[in-house]
Order: structure tokens, then C-alpha cells, then sequence
């Protein structure tokens, strides 16, 4: 998986290739001039109380805050294409991409552009002739995501965030608040982290890491001295399959299953090939149980 997150992504937007890229997705000329005078000899400067500071005129970019902004971004990079059938390209928020591919046999020559390479040797990425670091885990969309597939990195992640948030549920104990407003603290602010998209990642928890979790609910429990559902049951309830399938259907997912199971990208019809418990309970075949 390749993470990209663009810099200043909008003030990196060229309006004359965007114009270029209007016109080859059909856009009437008039309109086309209309965006390149909207983008273009725009002044802009800086007001602190009464002091001013001297205008520039700016001619790339589009404006910070304009509704229209985005959606430009989102033109502008429509051609943001994978180059593979076994690559997919996810965007989120304008700025942010992931690049999802399937590794089959240490081949990589579809994915990465590479020779076929054994993945302890796996050769640097370039783009534009700068090395793309290579990271153990990374955070996407709240979730951490390890090279090894493990989940300790996530879940010591949200078990650090509610701890943080045990020490607020303490001080509402010691100002003798009642125990139902104690419990609503507890789901609203810790409960909701220890079970952030829990969906994904419970079912391959090692069992150390449930644990942990579950310490953190026993504490709650005895500050609010009122029993408190167990991590493994909100799981079981966010299994329910009417509040399941449309998280599963977003293309990110989607194209996450398809590679697992060596299906083409955006369908789910395999069989889940599992030859563990563990891996059988996991997020990928659970999730093709529930789409067939």
C-alpha cells in the first residue's frame, strides 16, 4: 500500500493545465474562460487589526474556503489513474491517495514498476527522483495499519487514548456525579475509542491485545461502579448485517477484500480460504460471509 498526501494541495493546482484538462472532459469553452478569470489576477493580502500588509496578485491555485475549490482539485486530478488491472487507487478528501496493490509470487513488476524480488530486499519507490520512506505502520482514517497485518500498534493506540480519557471519568466520580451520567461518559468518550471501526481490526487481535482492551473496561467499571458491556460484545453487535453493508461496500474496502481473495477488483464472490481459527474470524472472511 502506497499512502499520498499532497501538500497545499490546492495552491499547487496550475490553472491553465487545469483549463487544458476541462476541455478534454468536455467543458464549454465560455465556462473554461470563466474558471481560468475566476483562478487567475486574484489580490490577496494579509489584515491584522488596523495594519494591512502590501497586496500580491496571485495566479495559481484556488482559493482557501470556496465552495467550488474542491471540486476543481478533484477535476484537476481526475486523471489519476492506475497504470495495472491488479492496482487500485483510492481518494479521500481531495489530497489524500492510496494506492492498493496485489503482490502475487513476489512479483511486483505490476505493482511497483519492479522486477520480481523477494520482499526482504524490496527496492526503494521513486517519484520525480526522491526514495519514498518506507514506514512499519501507518494511521488512515484512524486506523493504524502494520506491514505485518498486526493490530498491537492500533489497538495500544486507542487503549493510550482512553486511559487519557479515564482520568476526566475519575474527576466526574470525585464531584459525586450520578452513575447514569457516569455511563453515558464512559460510551461517549471511551467506549467509542476502544471501538473505533472495530469491524476491521477485532477479529485478528491477538489475544494479549483483548485483553488490554478489556482492562481498560473492568477500570471503568469499578470508577463507575456499573457493569459495562465487554469489548467482544460491541464487536458482536457491530457484526449486525443491515449497519454492515454499507461500510463494506465502499470501494476502499471493496478493492481491500478483492486482493485478499484474488477476486477482480470491486467484486466479492470467493470463498474465504482460511486455515486457522483466528484468521476465520478475522475482518476479510467474515466480511465476504456477510456480501454473499
Amino acid at each position: 500500500m502506497l499512502f499520498v498526501d499532497f501538500s497545499s494541495a490546492f495552491n499547487t493546482v496550475i490553472p491553465s493545465k487545469l483549463i487544458t484538462k476541462l476541455g478534454d472532459l468536455g467543458i464549454s469553452t465560455p465556462l473554461r474562460y470563466w474558471i481560468m478569470d475566476f483562478l487567475t489576477n486574484r489580490p490577496q493580502h494579509v489584515k491584522s487589526g488596523h495594519n494591512c500588509s502590501s497586496t500580491i496578485t496571485l495566479n495559481t491555485g484556488t482559493p482557501q474556503g470556496c465552495v467550488l475549490s474542491p471540486f476543481l482539485y478533484s477535476l484537476f486530478t481526475h486523471d489519476c489513474r492506475p497504470m495495472y488491472g491488479s492496482n487500485s487507487i483510492t481518494k479521500f478528501a481531495y489530497d489524500d491517495i492510496t494506492v492498493i496493490g496485489l503482490i502475487s509470487d513476489n512479483d511486483e513488476s505490476h505493482t511497483t514498476g519492479q522486477r520480481k524480488v523477494k520482499r526482504e530486499t524490496h527496492d526503494p519507490i521513486h517519484i520525480n527522483g526522491m526514495a519514498v520512506e518506507r514506514v512499519s505502520s501507518f494511521k488512515f482514517l484512524g486506523i493504524h495499519i502494520s506491514e505485518n497485518l498486526s493490530w498491537t500498534a492500533n489497538t495500544s493506540s486507542l487503549i493510550k487514548k482512553a486511559h487519557q480519557r479515564l482520568f476526566f471519568l475519575r474527576t466526574l466520580k470525585k464531584n459525586h456525579l450520578s452513575t447514569a451520567i457516569l455511563g453515558n461518559f464512559y460510551r461517549c468518550a471511551i467506549e467509542s475509542i476502544l471501538t473505533n471501526c472495530i469491524t476491521v481490526w477485532y477479529g485478528n487481535c491477538s489475544v494479549a491485545d483483548r485483553k488490554a482492551l478489556q482492562r481498560v473496561v473492568k477500570t471503568a467499571q469499578r470508577i463507575t461502579k456499573t457493569p459495562l458491556p465487554a469489548i467482544e460484545d460491541v464487536q458482536k453487535r457491530s457484526d449486525v448485517y443491515e449497519g454492515h453493508v454499507a461500510f463494506l461496500r465502499t470501494p476502499l474496502i471493496l478493492d481491500i477484500l478483492s486482493f485478499q481473495l484474488h477476486c477482480p477488483p470491486g467484486s466479492v464472490t470467493g470463498a474465504s480460504r482460511t486455515k486457522t481459527s483466528r484468521f476465520r474470524n478475522s475482518f476479510f472472511p467474515t466480511a465476504v460471509s456477510l456480501l454473499n
